[in-house]
C-alpha cells in the first residue's frame, strides 16, 4: 500500500480529507466515494457536507484494501467488516480462504514457468526439457493410450 503522503497529523484535532486519505493510499478519491456508497466506509461530514476521515477510517481503508489484495468482493468485505460475531466473521473468511489458496498455488506455478525460462540456455525455449516439465500439468490430457 503506497503512503505517499505522510500523515503525520494528530488526527483527533485535524481530521483528514478525502484527498488526503486518498493521496496516502494511492487511490482515486472516487474509489472512496463508491465504498461509501456501497456501505463500506462512513466518514464523519462536516459543514457543507465534507467528508472527514479519522484513523479509525484510515485502518479500516487499510483493511478494504488487504482484503480486496487477497481477492475478496465488496460484498464479503462489508460482510467481514460489519460482523460483530466473531463467528460470522470466520464465516466470511473460510469462504474465501481457498480460493486465495489456489491463488497462490497458481501464482507459484507460474512464478516456477518464468524462473525456468530465465535459466534456460536454449535458443528455443520451446523445447527446453526444463521448460517443458513446468507445462507438463498443462499438457497433459489424460490416461496413456
Amino acid at each position: 500500500m503506497p503512503a505517499s503522503v505522510g500523515l503525520n497529523v494528530d488526527m483527533k484535532s485535524s481530521p483528514l480529507t478525502i484527498g488526503d486519505v486518498a493521496d496516502h493510499f494511492g487511490l482515486p478519491a472516487h474509489v472512496l466515494r463508491h465504498w461509501e456508497s456501497v456501505g463500506l466506509l462512513s466518514p464523519a461530514r462536516v459543514t457543507g457536507g465534507r467528508r472527514r476521515y479519522t484513523r479509525d477510517d484510515l485502518f479500516r481503508v487499510a483493511s478494504i484494501l488487504r482484503a480486496k489484495q487477497a481477492g475478496l468482493p465488496l460484498p464479503d468485505i462489508r460482510a467481514f467488516l460489519a460482523a460483530r460475531d466473531p463467528a460470522a466473521r470466520k464465516d466470511v473468511l473460510r469462504r474465501n480462504q481457498r480460493a486465495l489458496h489456489e491463488r497462490i498455488v497458481a501464482l507459484r506455478s507460474a512464478l516456477d514457468v518464468v524462473e525456468a525460462g530465465l535459466n534456460c540456455a536454449h535458443d528455443d525455449i520451446s523445447t527446453c526439457p526444463t521448460y517443458r516439465a513446468h507445462l507438463a500439468d498443462l499438457v497433459e490430457v489424460g490416461g496413456s493410450d
